[in-house]
């Protein structure tokens, strides 16, 4: 190798370490993808560090869900899809290209492909099948398979169509490899979410039932679909319950991924509607052996019953240290009740976060002040370097106190913090337009009052929501909740169809693709999108380009800190709290590896079945474990 040849390999290596990529040479075969730098792992990965790679098989884990379901696709917007199925990735059922880390943010290992390679301007990738992947009918995975994946996911779920949509085509370059093509070069992001994609089997879908009817993607069905992961359905009560079976001979229980994980040998759901009727059934035992708990009154007052105070009931705090979401009321913008940034604002300050922490959370939780909490990628301070270099291009179109002011949320520390910030609710809705009238908040010129709707599921909206609806009366504006079935509720939201909703947004440590369906003005019209709150902002949409298309990870953190700073300076959502933990209760039937990833606070896919607490569970409670 010549001197020249040797030192354009290292500027090469040196351009992809500075773009948090994997130090192998652009167009060379990667078996571990990374957006934030060389997995942990190496190319040596024999299975995760934390897993037991030696545990047994065996037994049933128990879990309750919500609601009901009626489907068996989860790719489409019609439907409610069963317990087990996802509307992005794989779920128990069908495996993906690569699987995402559990330990790791941002990075991805093999599975259906052992690996992957793109040229150094982003303009495609292509992926390699692991010649050993196959259907739970024998048959093998195929290019064609993949290739006819990517347009029916494209062309029919809403996550995929925007998560890929500078995704032009894929086709076959031979028999075993598979090129994507893109439309705009220079997307860091996309050779590595190409690796998300769920494959279906062709040959199933295109088929007939049992009835000789031809099967159709595009709607919802019951008829139990042929998968590849390592559960298929085993038998189901339609709406009602859901029981899935490991399959003996799953292709991919060897690969690293797999190794120490999908213990169990059954998984049963069973479905109720009533969150009341759940918790009794987790504290009764026999339908739920695990509950990740959301209530801080919960945890800290309900876990006195029998079995915990015995032992048979364990609490256990899991940390993580992936990124927070943001959990806010979603101002619906296709309302026009909250089109008008100063309202938006005005309906900030009623929400005395330090009081319901105090009183309802016991302390637990902490205030979300940014989209990208936990992060680096959170915008704090002023705007300076490159982010101030990114948001001087729109100063005329932004609130001027973005380049003037840190952004801040009211604190509620005080006695006479209610009315300090109450006042400056009603000077907001003044400046807007709105006054109050005989106890009301009106609109000053048509006496139309301002009313609407928090629209929720479960008895947690009531509690988040009681206390800040309590304070907008205090300034005249009439909020109500809602509570509907979780049914309806998820068919309300995809179509936007709601004034307010609680709703979480999580990110990444290398957001991207995804920011389109969270902000993007065409996500405001497309049903089923996550842009809640309807966000149509020409500065938005460019901000989410400049993400996607960042040139390294320096760029990346200013253009987000940009986008962070412009969502939060136009009062989109009502922010609310973050806990930094994982809460999970759990009958002790358990073995439990003593390690878990921090990434995700637990894997429970980590956990095995003991056979002998299971039986002293059995006799000691007549069988409900």
């Amino acid at each position: 190798m010549t001197v020249g040849r040797m030192l354009l390999k290292l500027l090469l290596a040196a351009a992809l370490l500075a773009a948090g990529l994997q130090a192998t040479q652009a167009d060379e075969w990667r078996t571990t993808s990374s957006l934030i730098g060389e997995s942990k792992y190496g190319y040596n990965f024999q299975h995760y560090d934390y897993v037991n790679p030696n545990a047994p098989k065996g037994g049933t884990l128990n879990s309750v869900v919500l609601g009901t379901y009626d489907s068996f696709n989860p790719y489409i917007v019609q439907g409610s899809p069963a317990a087990g199925l996802l509307g992005f990735g794989g779920g128990l059922l069908y495996d993906t290209l690569m699987e995402q880390a559990t330990d790791e943010g941002s990075t991805s290992h093999p599975l259906i492909a052992d690996a992957y390679k793109y040229p150094t301007d982003y303009s495609s990738a292509t992926y390699r099948l692991d010649p050993r992947a196959k259907w739970h009918d024998g048959q093998p995975i195929t290019v064609d398979d993949v290739i006819w994946s990517f347009q029916v996911l494209k062309a029919n779920s809403p996550m995929y169509s925007r998560y890929f949509e500078n995704v032009t085509d894929a086709v076959a370059i031979s028999d075993r490899e598979v090129e994507f093509h893109f439309n705009q070069k220079g997307n860091r992001e996309l050779p590595k979410i190409i690796g998300d994609l769920a494959v279906l089997p062709k040959h199933w879908w295109e088929g007939t039932d049992a009835n000789g009817n031809k099967r159709d993607v595009t709607k919802p069905t019951l008829e139990i679909p042929l998968g590849s992961a390592a559960y298929k359905i085993a038998s189901f009560k339609p709406g009602s319950e859901i029981i899935w079976q490991r399959v003996p001979d799953y292709w991919a229980a060897k690969l690293p991924v797999k190794i120490g994980r999908e213990n169990f040998d059954t998984q049963r759901f069973t479905y109720i509607l009533d969150d009341n009727a759940a918790w009794l059934a987790f504290t009764k035992g026999g339908l739920d052996d695990v509950k990740p708990e959301n209530s801080s009154r919960r945890w800290k007052t309900a876990y006195d019953f029998p079995a915990v105070k015995t032992g048979d009931v364990i609490k256990q705090e899991f940390k993580t240290t992936s990124p927070e979401p943001m959990q806010a009321f979603m101002l619906n913008q296709r309302r026009p009740l909250f089109q008008d940034r100063l309202v938006r604002e005005a309906l900030t300050y009623p929400f005395d976060f330090e009081t319901m922490n105090r009183t309802l959370f016991f302390g637990f939780n902490t205030r979300t002040s940014s989209y990208f909490q936990g992060t680096e990628l959170a915008s704090s301070g002023l705007p300076q370097g490159k982010e101030l270099e990114i948001l001087e291009k729109y100063r005329d179109k932004l609130p001027p106190e973005l380049f003037t002011q840190e952004f801040k949320l009211p604190v509620y520390d005080s006695p006479q913090a209610e009315r300090k910030y109450l006042k400056q609710a009603v000077d907001l809705f003044a400046k807007a337009g709105w006054v109050i009238k005989g106890g009301k908040m009106v609109n000053a010129k048509t006496g139309e009052p301002f009313k609407f709707e928090i629209l929720g599921w479960n008895d947690t909206d009531q509690v988040i929501s009681s206390p800040y609806i309590a304070n907008l009366r205090k300034i005249g504006v009439d909020a109500t909740l809602r509570l509907i079935d979780q049914t309806q509720y998820v068919n309300r939201v995809n179509n936007f169809d709601f004034d307010v909703i609680i709703s979480q947004l999580g990110q990444s440590e290398s957001p991207g693709n995804e920011q389109r369906d969270f902000w993007s003005s065409k996500a405001a019209d497309r049903p089923g999108s996550r842009n809640y709150a309807g966000i149509k902002n020409p500065v938005v949409d460019d901000l989410v380009d400049r993400i996607i298309f960042a040139t390294d990870r320096d760029d990346l953190v200013a253009a987000t800190h940009a986008l962070d700073r412009v969502l939060l300076w136009n009062y989109y959502v009502v922010p609310q709290y973050y806990r930094a933990v994982v809460w999970l209760a759990y009958w002790n039937k358990f073995g439990i590896p003593e390690k878990q990833p921090a990434y995700v606070g637990a894997d429970q896919n980590s956990w095995w079945i003991d056979p002998d607490k299971e039986k002293a569970l059995a006799a000691k409670y007549r069988g409900s474990n």
